[in-house]
């Protein structure tokens, strides 16, 4: 049976990576100006937090007018997974999509860089097409792509792998795993940390990591003073322990040889 035809659009609509360093920072410095166009005339969102969507946009407001004020948009926020219960359902994300069913624009927003991508907002996505809805990325910033870019580590091959465990013996053996997959296979892995924990991430991966493995660490990427820096791990330990901040997003990306 073919699948009714519908007027409405998803859009993965980019958001900065600043999560709020840069204030009100002219968003043309880091999002296409079509991105911002579209998001300036969508009505309808789906998004991780309301709060911080609202912010986004009347940062977009400063650029390109909204169609209308930011308090009459229709803003709804994904599920979040129930606590302690890793087996339960997946939750209906059908509804979110309402308004692109009934023939409206609908945006997807992510707190940080393109949605869907190291995101939740990838389920509304397969639920989208699922549901004959036309799915539309944007373009925009995702720190892992840049930070793939800014390390000089193999870009043909490589795998993001998300948060490593917390526990320090499990994080450990978490990164010597890694590093064989990286020896094996010829890829680049990139992860990332919650910022606070930048540091300790770092000193494990130094520890840990042979001293032949290149290793890089991207931190505040597009926001001012950020920086990539990527040597062997030897480098690394020769240098000394980086001073990480813990409140600035980082990538963190090892290949090795």
């Amino acid at each position: 049976m073919e699948r009714r035809p519908v007027s409405g659009r998803l859009y993965l609509v980019p958001n900065t990576l600043d999560l709020g360093h840069t204030g009100e920072a002219d968003l043309r410095d880091v999002l296409p100006l079509g991105a911002i166009r579209v998001a300036a005339r969508l009505q309808h969102w789906v998004c991780e937090n309301a709060k911080t969507t609202r912010a986004l946009l009347k940062r977009v407001h400063a650029v390109e007018p909204l169609a209308q004020p930011v308090q009459s948009l229709h803003i709804v926020e994904l599920p979040r997974p129930p606590k302690g219960r890793p087996a339960a359902p997946p939750p209906d994300l059908r509804p979110l999509l309402a308004p692109a069913l009934d023939g409206h624009d609908l945006g997807l927003v992510s707190e940080a860089g393109l949605p869907a991508v190291a995101d939740p907002g990838a389920a509304l996505v397969q639920a989208a097409h699922d549901s004959g809805i036309e799915v539309v990325a944007l373009s925009g910033p995702s720190s892992l792509m840049l930070a793939l870019a800014a390390s000089g580590l193999d870009g043909q091959r490589f795998a993001f792998v998300g948060y490593l465990p917390v526990d320090a013996a499990a994080r450990s053996a978490r990164i010597r795993e890694l590093q064989a997959r990286s020896r094996r296979e010829g890829e680049t892995q990139l992860m990332i940390e919650t910022p606070y924990r930048n540091a300790a991430l770092l000193a494990s991966l130094v520890a840990e990591l042979d001293s032949t493995t290149r290793l890089a660490v991207a931190c505040g990427l597009t926001l001012e003073g950020g920086w990539t820096r990527s040597q062997s791990v030897a480098r690394w330990r020769e240098r000394g322990t980086l001073q990480m901040p813990g409140d600035v997003p980082a990538v963190f990306a090892l290949l090795a040889r």
